[in-house]
């Protein structure tokens, strides 16, 4: 099958609709499919050879942050040559109702189109105002995807129509065979996400940590990401800044390893989270997870079966709860062993295969109209046709 994946975010800045598109193509190419991703990147961003750049993106506040979005008319000419020589089976757009190549897509291609929604916000004005020009490009899709119940509500509340829900997908024994490295392991808290983001919720954290470090002093905070180290840890008392280490970027080997080799890897996001892949690669690397209590993050970890929640922007109960686990080793235990076996609903064999079943109904519906189209036509020709 050629199948053509459209990401909306620019290839150079990680994140995890960027992550799931790269882990998708690279299993759909893995089982012989022919695949090629249109994305925004830099022009000296290295890209892999499925990887095809439309030029570089802008910065856009979108869903309480800023993404990376490329938009206008260079684009779309760009979007209209991917697709004409990429002579697709079937195009998967991420992200369509954003004003991104996913949307320029959705104006122009034709055949079977296949979106993905990420975003959870039930109160998007900015998806309300649009409704209208959506409506008239969302009506092409064939098939709609919701990584989560929360992503599948917020699309039904603003645009209409439904889709299946299948989650976000993890190399699930990537993080499971790495290997810890030995000076991030003992009393760690985890924390992976963009500093300078404060929907990711490392402020939260660092108003827990003095409250974690009185009564365990010997804990160390590992902090993976890029932003201001320096605004980070302006609020935290001197003498506790050197419990915390910045590892800046981190490869996707170091990322595992990091979720390897923590006691208690913690999610403190505050909002905007549709899914949660973060939490799903820790669980998969065996690191026991602490997280707020987002309708998306509960139901990544099974209501809290997989994973301890605390209140959300709760800096206390996140404090009370980190000292608790930090204190429990057999608790621990138990969230690595129970998360451990939740995740492997998220592994790619799983998850892949679901969305390989979707292409495979909008490709063998399309081509059942054409047949019948066909079939029309002749008997026209034919003066076969009844009035």
């Amino acid at each position: 099958m050629r199948i053509g994946i459209v990401c909306p975010y620019s290839w150079d800045v990680p994140g995890g609709v960027q992550f799931h598109i790269r882990d998708l193509a690279e299993y759909f190419i893995r089982l012989g499919h022919e695949v090629s991703v249109l994305a925004p990147a830099d022009d000296d961003t290295p890209l892999p050879p499925y990887v095809v750049s439309a030029g570089r993106a802008v910065p856009v506040p979108y869903n309480g942050s800023v993404a990376r979005l490329n938009f206008g008319f260079l684009s779309a000419a760009r979007v209209r040559r991917w697709l004409h020589d990429g002579s697709f089976d079937v195009v998967h757009i991420h992200e369509p109702s954003s004003p991104s190549l996913g949307l320029l897509t959705c104006w122009a291609a034709q055949g079977p189109l296949v979106a993905t929604f990420h975003t959870s916000n039930p109160r998007s004005k900015a998806m309300i105002a649009a409704y209208a020009i959506l409506q008239a490009a969302l009506e092409k899709i064939s098939a709609r995807i919701a990584v989560s119940e929360y992503a599948r509500r917020t699309l039904v509340e603003h645009l209409g129509g439904d889709a299946v829900v299948i989650p976000n997908g993890v190399d699930v024994d990537f993080f499971a065979k790495a290997e810890p490295r030995p000076e991030w392991q003992g009393g760690t808290i985890g924390f992976i996400g963009r500093i300078d983001e404060p929907r990711k919720g490392l402020p939260v954290l660092m108003r827990a940590l003095p409250k974690i470090l009185a009564a365990r002093p010997q804990t160390r905070l590992l902090v993976a990401g890029r932003g201001d180290e320096e605004e980070a840890v302006e609020s935290l008392p001197a003498e506790l800044r050197p419990r915390v280490e910045f590892l800046g970027m981190v490869s996707d080997e170091d990322k595992a390893r990091l979720l390897r080799s923590v006691d208690l890897y913690v999610a403190p996001n505050t909002g905007g989270e549709s899914f949660g892949i973060i939490l799903v690669e820790a669980m998969s690397a065996g690191a026991p997870v602490l997280a707020s209590d987002l309708d998306a993050f509960a139901q990544v970890l099974d209501q809290g079966a997989a994973g301890e929640l605390f209140a959300n922007e709760d800096a206390d109960a996140l404090a009370d709860a980190a000292v608790r686990l930090l204190g429990d080793p057999e608790r621990r235990g138990q969230l690595r062993e129970r998360g451990s076996a939740h995740v492997r609903r998220f592994d790619w064999s799983t998850v892949g295969a679901d969305i390989l079943s979707v292409y495979e109904t909008v490709t063998a519906g399309a081509a059942a109209v054409a047949t019948d189209d066909r079939a029309t036509g002749l008997r026209a020709r034919l003066g076969l046709t009844r009035d």
